[in-house]
């Protein structure tokens, strides 16, 4: 039995060019978040409302709180807003991604 026809079919099937986002079934991001919007929020302490503030300024889909010697994933969300808190927990630094 000859497996090297079907071991080569496999392999050009893996090169094959993904296809154009539109096309991949997976929706594109709805909004784009703009953190220079809610910059005049730091230095404030974190709460509920300061986070719904600050999403609501950058226009952002979601909110990530970020806390000294947390391990966060490095994915980038365009629709991501990220408060940076110190150890205090007051925010430092506001940005996207």
């Amino acid at each position: 039995m000859n497996l090297l026809p079907g071991a080569i079919l496999l392999l050009t099937a893996a090169c094959a060019p993904a296809p154009p986002p539109e096309e991949s079934g997976v929706p594109a991001p709805q909004g784009q978040c703009d953190a220079a919007k809610a910059q005049a929020l730091v230095g404030r302490p974190a709460s509920t409302e300061l986070a719904t503030e600050a999403q609501r300024l950058a226009g952002a889909g979601a909110v990530r709180w970020l806390v000294p010697g947390q391990i966060i994933t490095m994915e980038f969300r365009a629709d991501r807003l990220n408060l940076e808190l110190d150890a205090r927990r007051v925010v430092i630094a506001i940005r996207c991604g």
